[in-house]
């Protein structure tokens, strides 16, 4: 007698552990072929890179199996190739987001055309559920990195927690109401094209401010929440880099006074500090000393730009998204990375 698992494909792949813990589309050799036709230009045996921690080939192939396993469609294949890019550029470091005991997971953040072509969601819930290309692409993420590189809960990966991102943790910028220039831009691409963005994030924080009437008010606010993430880990300004999402109303506020996304930065960075007095705070050590300021307080950030700053979300609610990294390159950890997304 046949058992369940031969007489049902979503149920074999289950028991060869290639799944999330949601049920996967079965990648048949049509629905594979039909996925590598997205991005005709490259080769199914075309290596993209090695992927750990277990070192996997992520060829072009692959990444297309996994994309079929999660749910895109084959318009979404550009998007998924570009990811696999940039979780195998090793200034990322994803096989330390997957095995780190924090609960780590590679932030995927969207910019250019492409949005609108593939209809990512920007707009209201846009860390939240509800659209295909979104979930689908996001959750390509984790399956790749999971079947490509080995990163599977209970083997190599023992995140003491883990975080909801694990699943799949993607957002789109909202470019047409940003009063700044996009992300893609500021990292040194053309406003045409279309460009990923990784960030080795954690779970994040809401800021709900529906009070402040100014730049300063406002993004005082969002530093006291920032603030709230310090801990006593190694050398703590040096812990992670941070990503703020800024919902179009705290956007429209802080840039009406003039500010821009640099002064944001530069804000935070002077002001997101531990005081001495402070009952957690521990004496500066090592390469912690030269982050502390007159006063012997110790800097959250270890420069400007470790803040990553974007617009997304709804146009009502003045609520914005504070995302903590994982550690930071100066630990040896993870940085941004950002890669062109090919459309043809």
């Amino acid at each position: 007698m046949a058992t369940v698992a031969q007489d049902d494909p979503i149920e074999m792949l289950y028991e060869r552990g290639v799944t999330d813990g949601l049920p996967v589309v079965p990648p048949t050799r049509e629905r594979v072929d039909r996925m590598l036709a997205g991005a005709p230009w490259r080769r199914p045996d075309e290596l993209i890179g090695v992927l750990g921690p277990q070192l996997g080939k992520a060829t072009v192939e692959k990444v297309a199996i996994n994309a079929v396993m999660a749910g895109c469609k084959p318009d979404y294949f550009p998007v998924v190739l570009a990811a696999a890019e940039g979780l195998c550029d090793s200034a990322l470091c994803a096989h330390g987001l997957s095995i780190t005991l924090m609960s780590g997971a590679p932030l995927a953040i969207i910019n250019g055309p492409v949005r609108g072509k593939i209809g990512l969601n920007s707009g209201h819930n846009a860390l939240g559920h509800g659209f295909r290309a979104n979930a689908t692409i996001g959750r390509a993420i984790r399956l790749i990195t999971m079947n490509i590189g080995g990163a599977r809960p209970h083997g190599v990966t023992k995140a003491t927690m883990g975080h909801p991102g694990q699943y799949s943790f993607l957002v789109a910028e909202n470019e047409e109401i940003s009063p700044w220039e996009p992300l893609h831009v500021e990292r040194g691409f053309k406003k045409e094209e279309s460009a990923i963005t990784f960030f080795g994030g954690t779970g994040f924080f809401q800021v709900a401010d529906f009070g402040s009437n100014s730049a300063q008010r406002l993004v005082s606010t969002i530093g006291g929440t920032m603030g709230g993430g310090i801990n006593n880990y190694r050398e703590y300004p040096l812990m992670s880099d941070t990503v703020l999402i800024l919902s179009p109303e705290h956007a429209h506020t802080i840039a009406k006074e003039g500010w821009s996304k640099r002064d944001v930065r530069n804000y935070l960075f002077e002001t997101v500090v531990r005081k001495p007095e402070d009952p957690a705070a521990s004496p500066p050590r090592g390469r912690a000393a030269k982050w502390t300021t007159a006063e012997g307080a110790v800097r959250k950030f270890r420069s400007p730009d470790a803040i990553i700053v974007v617009v997304a979300g709804g146009t009502a609610g003045r609520l914005s998204v504070v995302i903590p990294g994982w550690v930071s390159e100066e630990l040896a950890g993870s940085a941004p990375v950002s890669k062109l997304i090919r459309l043809e």
